[in-house]
């Protein structure tokens, strides 16, 4: 497994359980040395047992030797970083690296699977880049190549590995070996029923594109249609369950918010967008996700500022929740990195409370001022003049309102999340505003 990032640790830990003896491989040394020393260098539930548990059996092992990783497994996972370009595109220097140490290192068959998220056409350049360093050592080496893209939410990523909706296989429709061998390593997860789908290459690479686009769309049109219904006076909460009681549309990815983050649906949007300009075309419902994503990230500060005024001089605010979503750390892109720099420019005092993300808040928000981060949800409520909620951890769900209320000075609650009742919330004698509810 060539990289020990979200995908490529996750994976390798899994497959690892299920049998399989398998060697991570990263260039980066202090990561390998932290693994090596049975220590997570990112937060997934689950996911520091597993490998504790896999290491110790001898299973899992980690490396920075390429030529070591290369020799050991005869399946090559590569699941490097892909980050957005400065143009949108996707980065692929790093699985370009990773190929030529694939092409460098290998003296027999082996199959090259690529799990990083690429753009359409990124295996064959891989085949060309493993080719050509194969003929610079005058080698003549057979080797098999297929797009397998990964599936896998942060927070659940371990449960969407070993209980999975579907395992894409982009490969030639000619190459049953490399077919089999992906057969053969799955085989554990297909005892159930069939998840495997088997298509041509290109067909596989858009498929990751297509799923995450699809999701964000949906996510980016309950936005808009909550702020339509704000300004009609309508409840989106109630046009979810009108509309999501539709089989055709269902109830995933339907609820209204203040924007999506993360390492995958900006960036991926992002990288279709352009592989589309790339094949002269414009995708404008894309373009469309996008900005009004962009935009539902400043929904808050647009309630914020509405209530309190632009000049925020010697208002306090508290934050719940800076990860992009709960069950993980990853601060990407997320609303908070627009609404609290946002909060402070205005020159208010922020006090945040985030229950695994305030360790990559502070490199993240390092040189802002006027910042704390408080142990508790309720410790970050003491003297401020609002609650202001971001993501949807499980704790914020049924907080003791009264509570609440005796802690902050001004009693405004505004919900970017839609955690609760309207109407139950005021009951409290809290003023409350969430997104494109009544």
């Amino acid at each position: 497994m060539i990289g020990t990032g979200y995908v490529g640790l996750v994976s390798g830990a899994c497959l690892a359980e299920l049998g399989n003896d398998v060697m991570c491989l990263d260039v980066d040394a202090a990561k390998i040395a932290m693994l090596k020393r049975g220590e997570i260098p990112i937060y997934e539930p689950g996911l520091d047992a597993l490998v504790a548990r896999n290491a110790q059996a001898g299973r899992l092992t980690f490396t920075t030797d390429a030529a070591e990783s290369v020799a050991h497994g005869q399946a090559q996972f590569i699941a490097v970083g892909t980050p957005p370009a400065a143009d949108g595109s996707a980065d692929l220097s790093y699985v370009f690296e990773a190929a030529r140490a694939i092409g460098r290192h290998m003296d027999d068959y082996r199959l090259v699977v690529d799990k990083s998220t690429v753009p359409v056409g990124t295996a064959e350049r891989v085949r060309a880049v493993i080719a050509e360093e194969l003929a610079r050592r005058g080698k003549h080496i057979e080797f098999g190549m297929v797009s397998n893209p990964e599936f896998l939410k942060e927070g659940a990523a371990i449960d969407d590995f070993m209980r999975p909706d579907r395992i894409v296989i982009g490969a030639g429709a000619s190459d049953e070996r490399a077919k089999q061998l992906m057969r053969a390593i799955y085989a554990p997860l297909q005892r159930n029923h069939e998840r495997m789908i088997v298509m041509d290459i290109a067909s596989a690479e858009l498929t990751k594109y297509a799923a995450n686009a699809m999701l964000a769309t949906r996510i980016s049109f309950m936005n808009e249609l909550a702020n339509l219904a704000e300004a009609l006076g309508a409840d989106i909460e109630h046009v979810r369950q009108g509309i999501g009681s539709d089989k055709r549309i269902g109830y995933h990815f339907l609820y209204a918010g203040c924007g999506y983050g993360g390492a995958c649906f900006p960036k991926d949007v992002s990288a279709l967008e352009q592989t589309a300009h790339a094949a002269g075309m414009d995708l404008k419902i894309l373009a469309a996700v996008n900005q009004v994503n962009e935009a539902q990230k400043s929904r808050l500060l647009q309630k914020i500022t509405a209530r309190f005024g632009e000049d925020l001089t010697g208002k306090r605010f508290a934050v719940w929740g800076l990860a992009f979503k709960p069950g993980t750390d990853d601060m990407r892109e997320a609303p908070s990195t627009v609404i609290v720099p946002g909060l402070i420019e205005r020159g208010a005092t922020v006090t945040a409370y985030d229950p695994v993300a305030v360790a990559q808040a502070k490199q993240l928000f390092a040189a802002l001022p006027r910042i704390s981060y408080a142990g508790s949800p309720m410790a970050a409520l003491d003297g401020a003049d609002c609650l202001v909620i971001v993501t949807e951890w499980k704790e914020f769900k049924s907080p003791d309102f009264v509570e609440i209320k005796r802690r902050l000075r001004t009693s405004v609650v505004i919900d970017g999340r839609n955690l609760f009742e309207p109407a139950m919330v005021r009951e409290y004698g809290l003023e409350y505003s969430g997104i494109g509810r009544v």
